[in-house]
């Protein structure tokens, strides 16, 4: 299940970057046409971004305190609504980014906790385990505790029995 909805995610993702795209250019072109969004939302990045990069192009040419003109404002509306229309894939793209990390994270701490989980299932049913061992130990005669049970004697081996350590062949056996 987890294998085949990762292709599935990866399609997801693509596809709304690839939708993001038509988007950016229908909220392009109402930037254009609104005069709100050409004044308030569309010129003063362009001018800002206009401005950071003829500094940086003049200084690069080693001109110092050379002031910048502004864009005029048909060049600023156009340049903001790119910038606009770029910054909303560039959004949809980091969106999409951050959700697949989350998916990833929230499956890797399932799993840890599945692991964690099974580990201690383990641990119970071997304290389990030990406790019915020692039980059975202790119902045993004082000479037949098993090898390595607190019951045991020193040697490991039943007292008087040589060889095998195990209690003689018998009628009772």
């Amino acid at each position: 299940m987890v294998a085949g909805a990762f292709p599935l995610a990866k399609l997801l993702t693509l596809g709304a970057r690839q939708l993001s795209r038509p988007l950016a250019a229908r909220i392009k072109a109402g930037a254009r046409a609104s005069p709100f969004f050409r004044t308030y939302i569309c010129l003063p990045p362009a001018q800002l971004y206009h401005w950071v990069e003829m500094r940086a192009k003049m200084r690069l040419m080693g001109f110092r305190g050379a002031a910048v003109k502004p864009l005029n404002e048909e060049a600023a509306a156009e340049l903001g609504a790119e910038l606009l229309g770029e910054a909303i894939v560039f959004g949809v793209g980091g969106l999409c980014l951050y959700l697949e990390y989350a998916r990833q994270s929230g499956q890797a701490r399932r799993r840890e906790e599945e692991q964690a989980a099974a580990l201690r299932e383990v641990g119970e049913r071997l304290e389990r385990l030990q406790e019915e061992l020692n039980a059975m130990a202790a119902r045993l005669p004082p000479g037949h505790a098993p090898a390595g049970s607190d019951h045991a004697p020193a040697a490991g081996h039943a007292p008087g029995v040589e060889g095998s350590g195990h209690a003689p062949a018998g009628p009772g056996h």
